[in-house]
């Protein structure tokens, strides 16, 4: 069954009663680690190594729904936060990334040729490194795959406004929509819930489509009692100023889900990583461990020319 991010809990629509107080007690459960977001501040290298992650995984987003990248994000920053990437070898960082994609693909059901990653420049993977990398993954995230993002929470956030009109509902949906995928990149925001991101991307695309509307939003927003409103309106005034100096322009016949702008969305102001001469073939890969503490050693050895 295919996994739809504003559904990760497969009863959530049918029992959205019963469900949302679960999404809200989960949610931590599917970010980044602190530590891991501390690493993020403080060490430009592995700031940079994200960075490059994104803007590589968009080169290869151009024909797919935007929201497999962003679940693939989701999953390559929980994986970074368990585990210590090597450095200085960027045939790691393209083997996590394809990989990564090809998990988000096959939750998504979304059709995903391998062959377009085997063979890139001068990185070659075969399936089997592929596939192994996958089982790493796996593991590291203790087989949780149905991620819970922001998504979920935009329909319940709006349930909460008095908002009547579909059309002006699927406006401020679809919007926010626009800001949460355009702002993956922004290492500040990993710091917040993907329900408080929610709420703020609401409140933003609120604020710039019915600026007489923000107020009584606001307050509807506020009441609800899973919300923490003081990293609420940090995490407001954060977005809003990323909109104001990056200028996250809204286009009014955008739709999220299709599958022609997930490069325009996730390629935000990325440099290009330059990937050194390496190869991987069934023959180098030598996994000798699978369990968690391993990861980094396994990743080690996989060899390159």
């Amino acid at each position: 069954m295919e996994f739809e991010l504003e559904d990760p809990l497969t009863s959530f629509q049918d029992h959205q009663s019963d469900t949302v107080p679960i999404l809200f007690t989960s949610e931590s459960d599917h970010m980044p680690s602190q530590n891991f977001l501390i690493s993020l501040k403080t060490s430009d290298s592995l700031a940079s190594f994200r960075r490059e992650a994104i803007s590589y995984m968009s080169q290869f987003a151009r024909n797919l729904d935007p929201f497999v990248p962003y679940l693939a994000v989701n999953y390559m920053d929980r994986f970074n936060s368990k585990q210590e990437i090597p450095q200085g070898k960027p045939w790691v960082l393209r083997l996590l990334v394809v990989s990564c994609l090809s998990l988000a693909a096959k939750m998504k059901n979304t059709p995903l040729s391998l062959s377009d990653y085997m063979r890139e420049e001068d990185c070659i993977f075969d399936a089997q490194a592929i596939n192994k990398m996958e089982l790493l993954i796996l593991d590291a995230l203790d087989w949780r795959m149905r991620s819970i993002t922001p998504f979920p929470f935009l329909q319940f956030f709006l349930s909460l406004s008095k908002f009547q009109d579909p059309t002006l509902i699927q406006a401020l949906k679809r919007r926010a929509s626009e800001l949460i995928i355009h702002a993956l990149n922004e290492i500040k925001l990993l710091e917040y819930k993907p329900s408080i991101i929610a709420a703020s991307a609401l409140l933003s695309a609120s604020h710039e489509l019915f600026t007489l509307q923000f107020t009584s939003f606001k307050a509807s927003i506020l009441t609800c009692e899973y919300i923490n409103k003081e990293n609420l309106m940090k995490c407001f005034n954060m977005l809003q100023g990323m909109v104001a100096m990056v200028g996250y322009d809204s286009s009014l016949d955008y739709t999220v889900s299709s599958t022609s702008s997930a490069l325009s969305l996730l390629d935000c102001h990325c440099t290009k990583w330059e990937c050194d001469n390496s190869t991987v073939g069934p023959e180098k890969i030598d996994i000798k461990r699978r369990k968690l503490n391993g990861v980094c050693y396994q990743i080690s050895q996989i060899q390159h020319s």
